[in-house]
């Protein structure tokens, strides 16, 4: 059962009576899949980002701004500090690891709207989705759906209007959630695209409105939206753009069940696109298009040519030898006998040093029962990665490759942050998978269940 399924579409939603008291609603369709104490977590979880989205209004309206941390709420527009912690927050908002986290208080919420960063990137956002998006947001309760006792995928989010809702991960697929219902959320997004609907940093919209407009069976809309979007389009500019153009394009074409139509552009763009050097990234469109007309083999091809790294599952990992940060020699099948996690991460890079945290959980858990990491930094400058350790000590080893480094091209890197887990015989487990998942795998490896 998926999670979209799982939960009702008012889930979470927050209320306002006349008096302007938000009123709190944490549903399930099934309440026997959480337990308890879980749904007590929740609903005081929930009362507490509705005291922290209280006190942000507050403090919006007398400085025309937000607060740089959180805890500049406490004491005058938040008195119970308290609020700060959500109880199923295990380390109780003291930060794994002492990198941009609030350093006033203990505080267990993701709060991204820094000054510089509302004013760069979140005002125009909150402006464009018409403040359903969230300003914070709590990673700390588990998805019933998954069995995963470290992390989960599932956020409770406080919206700029003081909504509550939960998503997973990427928020902006749960637009029914975040406006509190199907026709709602077309209207949000209608809205959107009028105010955005050129700007490739949220062609998203086209995406996820078609699927809302399939949903409820306005199929002249969908059909009038994909033309819409082939009116703004840039076939002939960079190759980047036009590419990122055409894969909006694809997922439009799926979502409406178009998938020979979606077939057929691939095969056109294969066949003229062969100088662009995001050519490979199309194999992906075709596996995914052959995917969901059935052809599993044919898709399982297309994915094969767009990942060249899926050979490698099963397989030995490449070995290596290097030299760590300290000097000191280094090479995998030091580790022999041990599950290795292989974690190419830098400083520039957002999500590997968001990951950082349950990387370290996952280590702190495990090290005693064979599970080690390597981390393999990719910063230009060495200085940046000193400058992090510095600051966030980290118990594995780590080794410097620089931004074109041997071991980059050794395990065909692309995209980061880049995680290969190995067993105990050096064979490549998986290099496709979510932090988020990493403790279950580990747990089952060590345990003898995978």
């Amino acid at each position: 059962m998926t999670l979209s399924l799982l939960l009702t579409s008012a889930i979470a939603a927050v209320t306002e009576h006349e008096t302007g008291v938000p009123k709190i609603r944490v549903d399930f369709e099934d309440e026997s899949l959480i337990t308890e104490l879980e749904s007590k977590n929740l609903k005081t979880c929930s009362q507490n980002l509705a005291s922290i989205g209280e006190a942000l209004k507050d403090y919006e309206r007398e400085h025309g701004d937000f607060p740089e941390w959180l805890s500049g709420l406490h004491p005058t527009y938040l008195i119970d500090e308290t609020h700060l912690i959500c109880p199923a927050d295990e380390d109780q908002g003291v930060p794994i690891l002492p990198y941009d986290t609030d350093p006033n208080l203990p505080v267990s919420y993701s709060y991204d709207c820094t000054p510089e960063y509302y004013q760069q990137w979140l005002k125009n956002e909150r402006n464009v989705y018409g403040d359903a998006n969230p300003i914070v947001r709590c990673p700390h309760h588990a998805n019933p759906e998954v069995d995963n006792t470290l992390m989960s995928d599932l956020y409770l989010n406080l919206s700029f209007s003081n909504t509550i809702y939960l998503s997973e991960g990427d928020w902006k697929k749960h637009p029914i959630r975040m406006y509190g219902g199907i026709e709602a959320a077309i209207k949000g997004y209608e809205r959107a695209l009028q105010l955005v609907s050129e700007d490739p940093n949220f062609f998203n919209l086209y995406s996820n409105l078609i699927r809302l407009y399939v949903i409820v069976g306005r199929s002249e809309d969908a059909e009038n939206l994909i033309d819409s979007f082939k009116s703004i389009m840039k076939p002939h500019g960079e190759d980047i753009m036009r590419f990122r153009d055409y894969w909006t394009l694809l997922e439009m074409l799926r979502a409406c069940n178009k998938h020979q139509e979606a077939l057929q552009l691939c095969e056109n763009l294969e066949s003229t696109e062969q100088k662009n050097p995001w050519l490979k990234s199309l194999y992906r469109e075709f596996a995914v298009t052959h995917e969901e007309l059935g052809n599993i083999e044919l898709a399982d091809t297309y994915f094969d040519k767009y990942d060249s790294k899926r050979e490698m599952i099963g397989k030995p990992a490449p070995d290596f030898s290097a030299t760590d940060i300290d000097g000191n020699p280094i090479s995998l099948k030091d580790y022999r006998g041990k599950v290795m996690l292989l974690y190419f991460w830098a400083t520039w890079c957002g999500p590997c040093i968001g990951n950082m945290p349950i990387v370290k959980k996952v280590y702190d858990t495990h090290r005693d029962f064979g599970f080690d990491v390597i981390g393999i930094n990719r910063d230009t400058e060495k200085s940046d990665m000193s400058e992090y350790l510095n600051v966030c000590s980290l118990p594995w080893r780590q080794i410097f490759d620089g931004k074109e480094g041997p071991l980059k091209k050794l395990y065909r890197v692309s995209g980061m942050p880049s995680k290969w887990l190995i067993d105990k015989e050096g064979n490549v487990i998986s290099h496709e998978f979510r932090s988020t998942e990493l403790n279950k795998l580990v747990r089952d490896i060590v345990n003898g269940f995978a």
